[in-house]
């Protein structure tokens, strides 16, 4: 996969591109990651890229021709095939998740816009980018840490990434559901000791108790993700009755 992110500050990408598991992906071939200036593409001799609303109001506006140019040089850049997907970090974006970083890492080329001052030029939006992606429903200085964010949850789920490729499997959402809790030596730490069924080397009675834990944390703490979740009717039965406890 190569990803490509436009901003005004690649310095900020220089440790995270090359520390962690990005670093490893990096090494191994598995990721080409790049982080671009579009400063460079303003195209006149003070290398502004923002100018003031037409219309009036505050704040700055970030230009559409240092986007556009940006953009237009990768894909002359990388060998035809598949057009990349084109995103854009904006508060206004589709809240990212799981199943949205399941769905990009399936694509060999993406491309993140990080924005700063008060907006972009309304033509980015409707005439280059193919996704708008906020990673919640709060305001940053600029797109770097979302960029960030969405980056780093897409490529550890590339072949290969990590050590076990259970791991991502398992994770908190990529089920649908919160994570089980996780416990390891000692067995007994200040007295506290590790659920006896993790120890017992019984797989079936592990499995069964790791989805009950599973289910019963999501209940606890997002039940609003049970909505969506596959569910036997069993586990539905079960769940139904933990709410009638709570009445």
């Amino acid at each position: 996969m190569r990803v490509d992110v436009l901003t005004l500050f690649p310095e900020m990408f220089e440790g995270v591109f090359n520390a962690s598991i990005l670093g490893k992906a990096k090494d191994k071939g598995i990721v080409d990651l790049q982080a671009i200036n579009f400063r460079d593409y303003s195209n006149n001799k003070h290398n502004t890229v923002d100018d003031y609303p037409y219309g009036g109001g505050g704040g700055m506006v970030l230009k559409a021709e240092p986007v556009f140019m940006a953009v237009e040089d990768l894909m002359a850049a990388v060998p035809q095939g598949k057009p990349p997907r084109i995103i854009l970090m904006c508060p206004q974006g589709e809240t990212f998740t799981q199943r949205k970083a399941e769905e990009l890492s399936q694509e060999e080329h993406i491309v993140l816009i990080c924005g700063h001052y008060e907006g972009y030029d309304e033509r980015i939006r409707e005439h280059l980018v193919t996704d708008e992606l906020s990673i919640g429903d709060y305001v940053l200085t600029g797109g770097e840490i979302p960029a960030m964010t969405v980056i780093d949850s897409v490529v550890r789920l590339l072949p290969g990434v990590l050590g076990n490729e259970s791991s991502a499997v398992t994770d908190s959402y990529s089920t649908g559901l919160l994570e089980y809790p996780h416990y390891t030596r000692p067995a007994v730490f200040r007295d506290w000791e590790v659920p006896e069924v993790l120890i017992s080397g019984h797989h079936s009675r592990i499995d069964a108790w790791r989805r009950e834990q599973s289910l019963l944390r999501t209940f606890n703490r997002r039940p609003d993700l049970l909505e969506k979740a596959e569910l036997t009717p069993k586990e539905r039965k079960w769940l139904a009755s933990l709410s009638k406890e709570e009445q």
